[in-house]
């Protein structure tokens, strides 16, 4: 079982900068997928970036946002610079015992963590 556990949202200003983290306990993490979502009051969870081999962003962050990993920490990061008000959300990582095509869907991933809110003001 894996226990993932986000920090670093909070309250900024359009165009202010995040960096928000994922630190994970009880797997193996270097072997694990990773990914962001966020989701909104009344709306799905959707997908923000993922990182396996490579990484991947939805088309909204591209440019914007980055997702890296440090296997020594056993930490995922993401990276939010520029950011609109549009971007407020609770962001989840989430983890992936097994590669998936469908990274993009939630339901590729078997591990949650409790969500961290993103604010941003205008």
């Amino acid at each position: 079982q894996v226990q993932l556990v986000e920090s670093g949202g909070g309250l900024v200003q359009a165009g202010d900068s995040l960096k928000l983290s994922c630190v994970a306990s009880g797997g193996t993490f270097r072997t694990y997928y990773f990914a962001w979502f966020r989701q909104t009051s009344g709306k799905e969870r959707e997908f923000v970036a993922w990182i396996g081999g490579g990484t991947d962003y939805a088309g909204f962050v591209k440019g914007r946002f980055t997702i890296s990993r440090d296997n020594d920490k056993n930490t995922v990061f993401l990276e939010m610079n520029n950011l609109k008000p549009e971007d407020t959300a609770v962001y989840y990582c989430a983890a992936a015992r097994y590669f998936s095509r469908t990274y993009s869907s939630s339901r590729s991933y078997d591990f949650w963590g409790q969500g961290t809110q993103v604010t941003v003001s205008s």
